[in-house]
């Protein structure tokens, strides 16, 4: 395969390139601030959609859940509506700049690999939790409380029919496969460019087929948003536990079939010229 570093220009490093030196926590934030807003409000914009699709294709006084009667169908739609938001955030400016990861995990994958220094890691996490409740709350102000029906439930993630276990197992496998397609794709020259409609596409598939399982997360701040007003605690370690150790497990992998080559940077979306805080190459 060869690596999308290769290609003329496609993923070279903008001209504001990155910050390779380690930095201590009061430079972090003093120079990298603005990601960490950005992230904090693509998330926030994540959750804030997510509640509000939930809402209408769930909620009882909700046109749309009488004329899709069919739980597949209202699943597939809210995918395809999910998919579109993830898409749109990542190719957005604030996408562009922070990296569009929206999910802790994913973040601490691309710590592991070197390419985010651990204080930036850690204000991502922070921002990125405060984000998302911060959306489930603005969603449940916006429509006066709706998101708290128990059709609703504050878009919550939990265990499907067959329990705790498959819903560990169908969440490692999820965000595994996220994962490792968004290293493989970043990192080839002629698919990089289409990042975001792969990872927005396995939103669609997930959420229309996989939720049944687990509720689809693949991101622990995705879950903790929506925990916190509905109080949904005692499952909560699997969406913290499962799609930390499925993307830490996909990082291990590229790496052992690059011959320990990292990927070249952590943005999702790299064909631009927005500012990158990120380490590039090897």
């Amino acid at each position: 395969m060869k690596e999308a570093a290769n290609d003329a220009g496609l993923l070279s490093a903008p001209p504001a390139a990155s910050v390779r030196d380690t930095i201590g926590v009061a430079a972090s934030l003093r120079l990298h601030w603005p990601e960490y807003l950005m992230e904090a409000g693509e998330i926030s914009l994540y959750m804030f959609c997510t509640c509000s699709f939930s809402t209408l294709l769930q909620h009882p006084a909700s046109p749309l859940r009488h004329f899709f009667v069919s739980g597949m169908a209202r699943r597939a739609l809210l995918g395809l509506a999910i998919g579109a938001t993830v898409m749109a955030l990542t190719m957005s400016p604030w996408g562009k700049q922070s990296g569009g990861h929206i999910n802790p995990a994913m973040t601490f994958a691309f710590c592991r690999l070197g390419k985010i220094a651990p204080w930036d890691a850690l204000f991502y996490a922070v921002a990125q939790f405060s984000g998302a409740t911060s959306g489930v709350a603005l969603a449940t102000f916006l429509l006066r409380g709706a998101p708290e029906d128990g059709t609703v439930r504050y878009a919550v993630t939990a265990p499907g029919e067959y329990g705790a276990a498959v819903a560990f197992a169908a969440e490692l496998a999820i965000s595994f496969i996220l994962m490792i397609t968004v290293l493989l794709v970043t990192n080839h020259e002629r698919l990089a460019r289409y990042t975001p409609y792969f990872v927005g596409s396995l939103y669609a598939v997930n959420i229309t087929f996989e939720t049944p399982l687990s509720g689809m997360s693949m991101n622990p701040a995705r879950t903790f948003g929506p925990a916190v007003y509905g109080g949904y605690w005692h499952t909560l370690w699997i969406y913290f536990m499962a799609p930390t150790v499925g993307m830490l497990a996909a990082a291990a992998v590229f790496l052992r079939a690059r011959q320990g080559a990292p990927p070249y940077c952590a943005k999702l979306h790299h064909v631009n010229n927005k500012r990158c805080i990120f380490h590039h190459g090897s």
